[in-house]
């Protein structure tokens, strides 16, 4: 059965029973995307990708073609998690071009929503996307697609000034229309406090255990990405430990003539 935003609401407010937490991570292809489907809640086509997929430093270079391609093919091996795909950086700078790229996204991909970054200057532009009949998911806090223009990857909601606007931001995009709110690199108590004040749901990284869901990018939770290891990334896997084993393993039996066998050889 496919997970929609009422599931998803219904898991912070049970009509019995406690809430319970919502459970995503990314995927760009539909390898990874058939793997995780039957166990995860939610499923984010990530920018992340010209990261860990694509080799680049940042988010910035993604373009809705990248991100139309790669949500084609997660939406091939998805049957039951919803999925979400990113709106990359210039690909809503104004509201027609906005409104446009949304409406692009609904009719070549079957992404159940879109997400895009920004606080409240983005409500107007969320509001006309959702009347459209796009479901958006909104981005806040920490904004990988303003990095260069925020200095590098600042946690953010550290004075009273800042947690105050995170709030302001907040509550403008709900008020627009957002189905659904991530709320990125943000102090734990000031995450808290916004999910407490918000009826839709939030989905955290890097923003403590209050939110009512969380994600990350599958390359880190895996342990496959070693560049870096971000402080709220926990590894379930030494990813790339195992298959660089594996692939040892696997030139071994080559050289040894032990691969392929007399019963993987055809006669």
């Amino acid at each position: 059965m496919k997970n929609t935003l009422g599931m998803l609401y219904a898991k912070k407010h049970p009509k019995e029973g406690k809430p319970s937490k919502i459970s995503a991570i990314t995927a760009y292809d539909a390898l990874f995307a058939g793997l995780f489907d039957p166990l995860i809640d939610v499923i984010l086509v990530g920018d992340s990708l010209n990261m860990s997929f694509n080799g680049r430093v940042d988010t910035l270079s993604a373009h809705m073609d990248m991100m139309i391609y790669h949500t084609q093919a997660v939406c091939r091996a998805t049957k039951k998690a919803f999925v979400i795909m990113d709106m990359p950086y210039g690909s809503y700078t104004h509201k027609k071009q906005g409104i446009q790229n949304a409406l692009r996204a609904y009719q070549e991909t079957k992404t159940d929503a879109i997400k895009l970054e920004g606080g409240l200057k983005r409500a107007p532009l969320i509001k006309a996307i959702v009347e459209e009949g796009v479901a958006v998911v909104g981005h806040i806090g920490l904004l990988p697609q303003s990095v260069r223009g925020m200095g590098g990857y600042k946690v953010q909601g550290k004075t009273p000034q800042s947690a105050h606007q995170l709030l302001e931001d907040a509550l403008a995009l709900q008020e627009a229309g957002v189905s659904l709110l991530v709320i990125e690199g943000v102090i734990s108590s000031v995450a808290s406090t916004i999910t407490a004040r918000l009826d839709i749901p939030t989905i955290g990284i890097g923003s403590g255990a209050g939110c009512d869901g969380q994600i990350l990018v599958f390359s880190d939770m895996l342990g496959l990405f070693q560049a870096f290891k971000p402080k709220f990334v926990r590894h379930y896997l030494q990813g790339a430990q195992l298959i660089q084993e594996a692939i040892k393993n696997y030139i071994a039996d080559i050289e040894s003539g032990n691969f392929p066998s007399p019963a993987e050889s055809y006669s």
